[in-house]
């Protein structure tokens, strides 16, 4: 099989003829939550069912970051460059500080505990956006079987500097990966409930994206098919690179699909990394891979 199946001839552009896809390490049981660390030049990504983070350098392999992690899920990191982590284990969304001490920033809403953060990332204001389906309190494989105390599978975002948690979505079946356009007017969620049933939603929603955090327009970006969104990302140029069923498929800016690259598992999330952005890490069900592509990931911390 080919790794590239084009769609539009533009997508072409966004690929590089001769890039090889690579396994560069395989043993995990459901990969999730990739983050880039340039600074560190380092790769992080979860190990759910392992309870694990681990730590990817180039030419040094893999080795572990943190374990047990509270069966961490996505990850992200703040303007500061510090680590922010959706926790199954303590339902939560939490900040590794500089010095390696761990602090929780959300863990309830309403004085009720969260379902299981999922994914996560910051605005350039500073708030923390993050989804809250149930996954993780479904069984005790990807963080302990409990009964949900909120009402919904709801989308949030946190302003660290009043404390305050808002929700900004409430009629998502399970909201999952999320993410800004590259201006931040646009925010993009994906909805995974088809992973408990076939009538259930597997697309991708945008908003668009007022002052405060108030989100309005909501409309159905792209459908995924085979499989469901899950993670996803944004590259510079406002194409949306997304998980699904066999790869990563890929939309302009307007939801028309260009291409999709080829990947021999299920992939669940992805990012953007290397020097120039250019090299597309993919999490992918027991392994990670990565391709070099001919476009780059939104410029953060």
């Amino acid at each position: 099989m080919s790794i590239y199946e084009v769609y539009d001839p533009r997508f072409r552009s966004l690929t590089v003829g001769n890039a090889q896809l690579e396994k560069i390490y395989t043993g995990t049981r459901w990969a999730e939550g990739p983050v880039w660390f340039a600074d560190g030049q380092y790769l992080l990504f979860s190990d759910i069912p392992n309870n694990r983070i681990l730590r990817y350098v180039d030419g040094a392999g893999v080795s572990v970051f943190r374990s047990p992690s509270n069966y961490a899920n996505g990850n992200t990191r703040d303007r500061q460059g510090r680590l922010v982590t959706c926790e199954h284990g303590s339902r939560s969304v939490t900040r590794t500080e500089l010095d390696g001490s761990i602090t929780t920033l959300v863990d309830r809403y309403n004085g009720k505990r969260l379902n299981s953060p999922n994914d996560v990332i910051v605005h350039s204001d500073g708030s923390i956006w993050f989804t809250d389906p149930p996954y993780g309190i479904l069984s005790d494989y990807e963080g302990y079987k409990s009964e949900p105390e909120q009402p919904g599978n709801f989308v949030y975002r946190f302003d660290p500097a009043s404390g305050k948690t808002t929700v900004v979505a409430d009629d998502f079946d399970k909201p999952n990966g999320l993410a800004f356009s590259p201006d931040e007017s646009v925010l993009y969620i994906a909805d995974s409930g088809r992973s408990h049933g076939e009538d259930k939603p597997h697309h991708i929603r945008a908003f668009s994206l007022g002052s405060g955090g108030k989100l309005t327009d909501s409309r159905v970006f792209a459908v995924i098919d085979p499989g469901l969104p899950d993670g996803f990302r944004v590259d510079s140029k406002g194409n949306v690179w997304t998980s699904c069923a066999d790869g990563v498929l890929c939309y302009d800016s307007e939801g028309s699909p260009l291409g999709e690259i080829n990947v021999p598992e299920t992939v669940s999330n992805l990012t953007f990394a290397g020097r120039a952005r250019n090299r597309l890490f993919m999490t992918a069900t027991t392994s990670v891979y990565s391709i070099y592509v001919n476009a780059s990931g939104v410029a953060r911390p």
